[in-house]
């Protein structure tokens, strides 16, 4: 069966070596496409996460100390195998059961949801929240898409460290949809994604442009127009973002600014800088902020935004909490 899940994955394997290469207390799941941290203490309730690979450095860069205890990937931008994913549960089960972060995708919720069900009726307590944090527009009825995209990666930080201090299977649950349902994200692309050994972009885009609400899959956006300027792109993102969101002045939120692959340090950082002078102006207080490749999209070049509201103070201790996972 694994060898059948893992057609394809010479690309994930090949990493897989070089991570647990680099950092000894990252183990691969015998020759599964999963690797976990060798460190967790046995009464700490494990937390998985996963997908298609091709986002480096998620998922396999949030697995360590107060954040993921185990990550597995599939193909590029194909989710693992549910036969895959329960060996992964049955591996981190210690007695208290396991918690998973799934992306809000069709196939990532099959896969996940299969094996999760398998889980359970072996006896095996598994509890999970879905990111769904893109606020992206289907262009065919301007329905939000509901994408699992960097949000993700606020989640990975938040509840392992959470799971790191104690929290149990039901706390996790509870704090994990609190935490889904308070943020949204929002992104571009100047130029789209192209698989590894294939030239051909993933959906056309001419220079110059920029498509607004691309996914992190290589999908188009919803609408595409010449390029302007940094701040022109940052007011269009956060009108969006607080349309959604409705802040107060004075509120406190968490920003991520999300490079998705190609984008240049110094653009990301232009990007950023007009990012944070727009919410000064709105009066937001942002309370922590990180910029950076959480979760990319091969070598798409493009920047999101993410927006949390900060309803409880020890979200902001989890996520400023040290850890050793190296992708944060």
């Amino acid at each position: 069966m694994v060898q059948v899940c893992n057609k394809g994955m010479d690309f994930v394997l090949e990493s897989i070596k070089a991570i647990t290469r680099i950092h000894p207390h990252l183990k691969q799941i015998g020759n599964l496409p999963a690797i976990y941290n060798s460190q967790v203490g046995a009464e700490q309730i494990p937390i998985l996460s996963g997908g298609g690979s091709g986002h480096e450095p998620a998922h396999f860069g949030y697995v360590g100390q107060g954040m993921l205890t185990a990550a597995i990937s599939g193909p590029i931008f194909i989710p693992p195998c549910a036969a895959d994913i329960l060996e992964v549960i049955r591996f981190l089960n210690r007695g208290k059961g396991v918690f998973v972060i799934i992306k809000n995708f069709e196939a990532d919720l099959k896969e996940f949801s299969q094996a999760i069900h398998v889980a359970r009726a072996e006896g095996i307590p598994v509890k999970y929240v879905v990111a769904h944090d893109d606020i992206s527009v289907e262009t065919s009825n301007f329905k939000l898409r509901h994408r699992g995209v960097a949000g993700t990666i606020l989640l990975h930080k938040i509840l392992g460290q959470a799971a790191y201090q104690g929290a149990s299977l039901d706390d996790l649950e509870a704090l994990g949809l609190e935490v889904a349902t308070s943020m949204a994200t929002l992104g571009f692309a100047t130029k789209p994604a192209t698989i590894l050994g294939d030239n051909h972009p993933m959906f056309q885009l001419e220079p110059g442009n920029i498509s607004f609400g691309i996914g992190i899959h290589g999908e188009p956006g919803y609408r595409t127009v010449p390029f302007d300027s940094s701040e022109v792109l940052a007011n269009e993102l956060i009108n969006k973002l607080k349309m959604k969101l409705k802040w107060q002045d004075g509120e406190r939120f968490i920003l991520l600014i999300n490079n998705l692959g190609a984008t240049s340090k110094m653009e990301e950082l232009i990007f950023t800088n007009d990012v944070l002078d727009f919410l000064t102006l709105d009066e937001l207080d942002i309370v922590f902020s990180k910029a950076g490749h959480l979760i990319t999209s091969l070598d798409m070049a493009g920047l999101s935004i993410t927006l949390c509201r900060l309803k409880e103070a020890i979200w902001l201790d989890y996520l400023e909490a040290p850890t050793d996972a190296f992708g944060w």
